[in-house]
């Protein structure tokens, strides 16, 4: 009776080793095992060992074959943009709505929001769930003339655009520019070998994809966020139990000032010289076309595809009223 008691406590003792779980993913990283993105997932992992979840990480430099992979069930999660997250999760997958997110403080305001156990029951969508969202870096407008500073300028210009980035397009059209439907593993060479006249990036990309070449002498980079970029974890749900996923939204919550600070290394290390300021007077007007456009891509109206959540374009609304409340859309009727 003593051996059998002693075994129950041992078999007791032993239960939260037994616990702790293996989930593979693959990590897309433009750069693969030895960029910035995959090491940020790494230290990711690490912190959750201590939680119980051993994270078996695969990278990827294509992010259509890590998603296809997570869809064939070769992994148990996929680490990737918020553009390719968004037939798991419309309402996260939102996230990088043109315009919508104009600073870093509206971005830190977003996330804190979404890492809190109240927004738990959004992240689970259609047998999926996300479990951690940390930022990539704004996207900025790369040109190879410095002219091309106003939308009106860009019509008629070719534009490297995401082929599966249905917003993205709907923009292109919208400014009359002409579509090159592009992939992220072809976008920047196209820019630098001169095939279009602009692309879409973040500020990592100026180095790491050599953009420098396809600005040459003449070109420059729009200082304007046209969208807040992020690289989300989504995995099949029930991949995680409710606690350790939430651990896991609160773990990627803490390491945003770990992105954040190699984002802004990231945009100080690109030359004074490259950036093209623009006038505060036509921000203004940017911020309303892209409002309008957010709304016919949230309401699929107009001709635009039904792109944006309408959750997450009130809370935008929210956040971005709250900082800016004395912009025109914080009292317009058609407010989002």
């Amino acid at each position: 009776m003593i051996r059998k008691s002693l075994a129950a406590l041992t078999l007791v003792a032993a239960a939260p080793l037994a616990s702790a779980q293996t989930v593979t993913m693959c990590v897309f990283d433009v750069i693969g095992a030895n960029g910035d993105v995959y090491n940020l997932v790494k230290d990711y992992a690490l912190e959750m060992k201590s939680h119980g979840v051993d994270f078996n990480l695969r990278p990827y430099t294509d992010e259509g074959v890590a998603v296809g992979d997570f869809n064939a069930g070769q992994c148990d999660a996929v680490a990737a943009t918020d553009i390719r997250i968004r037939p798991f999760n419309r309402f996260t997958g939102s996230v990088s709505a043109v315009g919508a997110i104009p600073t870093y403080d509206d971005l830190e305001t977003l996330l804190a929001t979404l890492a809190q156990p109240k927004a738990a029951s959004l992240m689970k969508s259609d047998g999926y769930e996300v479990l951690a969202i940390v930022p990539a870096g704004a996207g900025y407008l790369f040109v190879n003339d410095r002219s091309i500073n106003t939308a009106g300028k860009l019509a008629g210009k070719r534009m490297a655009t995401l082929d599966y980035q249905r917003d993205a397009i709907h923009m292109v059209n919208h400014i009359k520019a002409t579509v090159v439907p592009s992939d992220i593993t072809n976008f920047a060479g196209k820019f630098n070998n001169g095939s279009v006249d602009t692309a879409y990036a973040p500020a990592f990309a100026y180095e790491a994809l050599e953009l420098y070449k396809g600005i040459g002498d003449k070109g420059g980079i729009v200082d304007y966020p046209l969208a807040q970029l992020t690289i989300q974890v989504v995995a099949r749900e029930g991949a995680l139990d409710d606690d350790a996923a939430q651990k896991s939204r609160e773990v990627a919550w803490d390491m945003f000032p770990q992105a954040m600070s190699l984002i802004e290394s990231q945009e100080k290390a690109i030359p004074e010289k490259q950036w093209i300021r623009i006038p505060e007077q036509d921000i203004t007007g940017y911020q309303e076309m892209f409002r309008e456009n957010r709304l016919e891509m949230r309401d699929g109206v107009n001709g635009a595809p039904s792109v944006y959540d309408p959750r997450m374009m009130g809370l935008l609304s929210k956040i971005r009223c709250a900082s800016n409340p004395g912009a025109s859309e914080c009292t317009a009727d058609n407010r989002e």
